[in-house]
């Protein structure tokens, strides 16, 4: 299970989101069956969207990240409730490259430069917040970033990190989201600015043991902060046999009353868990008279 913390300066000016993925990772790699590259790309972008989602008031919103840079892994998406407990989902699960210039998985590489970082925000209102950005580096860290200062006009920083170990599985996975409130002074932005500077990455934090609550107070050194909330996030499916029926209804009884037809049993797979539904003949019957209703 993975875990959340926050944590605020005393004065109050500047506020930094951290997380412990690594196991919400694993479970990513588990489900999806991601090549070492698409574990790194997913695994950060799904903890940025946990960080993202934790945020959020209401108890029944959601933030949707969709990343679609022109890479060889397609569109990445990660989407979290307001508990920060994510699901995601990659078009293309396995992408080999040469590692990086750094020695590093080339995460870059495999999302691409060209296209954009979609935020979708389901607030319970009639309709959803939704904005984009250009990609800036297909780091992902960076493009989260940027976003924030573009689209919410927060001064931001995004640190994310997926290390894997030597027999491919997932050695630890996290990252952190530090904010400067509105009129922090200029020695909170200096301050958080040489914090910065000398911070290891993240991944190094958590292999030496450090969880989310230290990662936070880490970024926040100097400031006397405080922790302010810790939640446990996991991976967690929406999905249930009610939902792909709702779904399949949608799709018309003319469209339902074919696939009757043509198969004996109709199979639909969740694109976030992976579990598959059937149904037979019959049932895609019964769906298509209530589709006429």
């Amino acid at each position: 299970m993975g875990i959340i913390a926050s944590a605020i300066s005393a004065d109050g000016t500047i506020v930094c989101h951290a997380i412990d993925s690594t196991d919400i990772t694993g479970r990513i790699q588990g489900i999806h069956r991601t090549s070492p590259v698409v574990t790194a790309a997913l695994g950060r972008l799904t903890a940025a969207a946990s960080l993202m989602g934790n945020q959020l008031k209401g108890d029944s919103d959601s933030i949707t990240l969709r990343l679609k840079g022109g890479g060889p892994t397609g569109s990445l998406i990660a989407v979290s409730d307001s508990s920060g407990n994510p699901r995601a989902y990659v078009e293309n699960p396995v992408v080999e490259l040469p590692l990086n210039d750094k020695g590093k998985l080339d995460v870059s590489g495999a999302v691409g430069k060209e296209g954009s970082l979609f935020v979708m925000k389901d607030l319970g209102m009639k309709e959803p917040y939704i904005s984009q950005t250009p990609i800036v580096s297909g780091e992902i860290a960076e493009d989260i970033t940027y976003y924030f200062a573009q689209s919410e006009q927060t001064p931001t920083v995004c640190a994310l990190g997926v290390l894997m170990a030597k027999d491919g599985s997932v050695a630890c996975s996290g990252g952190f989201i530090a904010h400067l409130l509105p009129f922090a002074p200029e020695q909170s932005i200096t301050l958080l600015e040489n914090n910065l500077r000398d911070l290891p990455p993240v991944t190094s934090m958590l292999a030496q043991g450090k969880t989310a609550e230290d990662i936070a107070l880490t970024v926040l050194a100097g400031s006397s902060a405080k922790i302010t909330a810790q939640f446990p996030a996991e991976y967690r499916c929406g999905c249930s046999r009610a939902r792909v029926e709702r779904a399949l209804a949608d799709t018309g009884s003319r469209e339902l009353n074919a696939m009757a037809d043509e198969q004996p049993v109709t199979e639909v797979s969740c694109h976030f868990c992976n579990k598959i539904y059937r149904f037979n003949p019959q049932e895609l019957r019964e769906l298509a008279k209530q589709a006429e209703i």
